[in-house]
C-alpha cells in the first residue's frame, strides 16, 4: 500500500492548480488526471477570459502549462482513474483503475461536471467548429452571427440572453411547447427582440463545409404534422445540462439532487475531515476555469492546515 500526504483526484484548472499549490507546500501531492486529462478546457479551442493570455490560449496547451508547471515543483501527475474510496476512518483508502491501493491523509476532488450533449455524431464532427457547451466561454466568436442554444430550462434561457448580447440573432430550440425556466427567465427571453423560441423541435443534425453552417430539425417530431426544418446558423450551443462527475464518492458525501458534491460553510471543506472538493464537481453555477482554479488553491491550503494541525 502506497502512502501519499495529499491525494488529488482529477486534473483541469481545479486539480493542476491544487497541484501547485501542495508541491510548493512540501505535500508531495499525487494526481491522478482521470478519464479526461485536462478537463473540459481540452474539447474548446482557444481560451480568452483567463487572465494572463492577453491573445488567448489554446485550451489543450493551456492545460498542458499548468500541468508543466505543477510538475516542475515535484508534483507526481498519473494517468488515469481513482475507481473507488473509503472515507470510513482516516488515513483514507483509495483505488486506481490499475489496482493501486493508497493510503491517503487528504483528498481534494476535483473530478469537475462533464456537458451532456444530444447524441448526434454531428456533435463530435463539429466539436470546436461550431458546436459548445459553454456560451460563456465561446460566445464572444459570435458576435454579429446566428447561433442556436438548445434547452428550456433556465441554463438555457440565461444562455440564450447572454449571447443575444453578442449576436445578430439567437434561435433557443425546445423540445417542449413550453419553457422549463423560471418565469423572470422566460419573460426576459420573450422580450429580447433578436431571440426566437423555436417550440416543439428537435435536433437531429448539423450542416456545414469546415464548421458548423446549419442545423437540421423536426417540428412536432412523431405527430401527424411533423415537419423537417433546416435554419442556417453559426455556431450550436448545448444547454441541457452538466453531469457532475461525483458517482464514486456519493456514499461518503453529502451531494445536491444533480450530484454536485457540497461544501462546508463556503470552505472547500466537506462533512469528512481532511476531503477537500475544488472545480465543477462542486460548483453549479460558474463552472469557469478561473473559478475553478482558485477553488483548487483554496483546497490546498486547507490540506496543507489540516495536515500541519494534525502533524502528519
Amino acid at each position: 500500500m502506497e502512502h501519499v500526504r495529499c491525494l488529488i483526484i482529477g486534473s483541469g484548472p481545479a486539480g493542476y492548480t491544487a497541484a501547485i499549490y501542495a508541491s510548493r507546500a512540501n505535500l508531495a501531492p499525487v494526481e491522478y488526471s482521470g478519464l479526461q486529462p485536462g478537463g473540459q478546457l481540452t474539447q474548446t479551442t482557444t481560451v480568452e477570459n483567463f487572465p494572463g493570455y492577453p491573445n488567448g490560449v489554446d485550451g489543450t496547451q493551456m492545460m498542458a502549462d499548468l500541468r508543466q508547471q505543477a510538475e516542475n515543483y515535484g508534483a507526481d501527475i498519473r494517468d488515469g482513474q481513482i475507481v473507488n474510496v473509503d472515507f470510513s476512518k482516516a488515513p483514507y483508502l483509495c483505488t486506481a483503475e490499475d489496482g493501486n491501493v493508497l493510503e491517503c491523509d487528504t483528498v481534494i476532488i476535483a473530478t469537475g461536471a462533464s456537458a451532456k450533449y444530444l447524441g448526434l455524431d454531428d456533435e463530435k464532427k463539429y466539436n470546436g467548429m461550431g458546436v459548445s457547451a459553454c456560451a460563456t466561454c465561446d460566445g464572444f466568436f459570435y458576435r454579429k452571427k446566428t447561433v442556436a442554444v438548445v434547452g428550456g430550462g433556465d441554463t438555457a434561457c440565461e444562455d440564450a440572453l447572454y449571447l443575444s448580447a453578442l449576436a445578430k440573432k439567437v434561435y433557443l430550440i425546445v423540445r417542449k411547447p413550453f419553457l422549463r425556466a423560471s418565469k423572470v427567465m422566460q419573460d426576459r427571453v420573450k422580450a429580447a427582440e433578436n431571440i426566437e423560441i423555436l417550440f416543439e423541435h428537435n435536433t437531429v443534425g448539423l450542416f456545414g463545409e469546415g464548421g458548423v453552417e446549419g442545423a437540421h430539425l423536426v417540428k412536432r417530431k412523431g405527430e401527424p404534422d411533423e415537419q423537417m426544418v433546416d435554419i442556417a446558423i453559426d455556431g450550436f450551443f448545448l444547454a441541457i445540462g452538466h453531469k457532475p462527475n461525483t458517482d464514486i464518492f456519493r456514499q461518503w458525501l453529502e451531494t445536491d439532487e444533480v450530484g454536485y458534491l457540497k461544501k462546508t460553510d463556503g470552505t472547500p471543506k466537506t462533512k469528512i475531515p481532511g476531503v477537500f472538493v475544488a472545480g465543477d464537481c462542486a460548483d453549479p453555477v460558474y463552472r469557469q476555469a478561473i473559478t475553478a482554479a482558485g477553488t483548487g488553491c483554496q483546497a490546498a491550503i486547507e490540506a496543507e492546515r489540516y495536515i500541519s494541525e494534525h502533524s502528519l
